[in-house]
């Protein structure tokens, strides 16, 4: 997922230097530029930086869960109800940091 907002962003064209720059149009959600991927970018890239601390240390998923690595960030990006949760996201972080 880093990877592929890696590339968004180098496909996109900053606001200051053509005419209002890129605007990405996402599966879902709004319409964004490309300071909403860089934001989203570095909070995906944050998260995943904590969940591989606490996999390291040996933590479970249960107890990476009740530490809540996405506390800064479940105002903004955080759904405990729909297709995507915050518990399913930290699953799947959890999953990829345990490989």
């Amino acid at each position: 997922m880093i990877d592929g907002l890696n590339l968004v962003l180098d496909l996109a064209v900053p606001e200051h230097h053509e005419e209002g720059g890129t605007y990405i149009v996402p599966g879902h959600g709004r319409i964004c530029d490309e300071f909403d991927v860089l934001e989203y970018r570095d909070m995906v890239t944050i998260i995943r930086d904590r969940v591989q601390a606490m996999v390291k240390k040996g933590m479970t998923l249960d107890q990476v869960k009740a530490a809540r690595p996405t506390r800064d960030y479940d105002s903004r990006y955080g759904a405990t109800s729909g297709p995507w949760t915050t518990d399913m996201f930290v699953e799947a972080v959890c999953e990829v940091a345990g490989e």
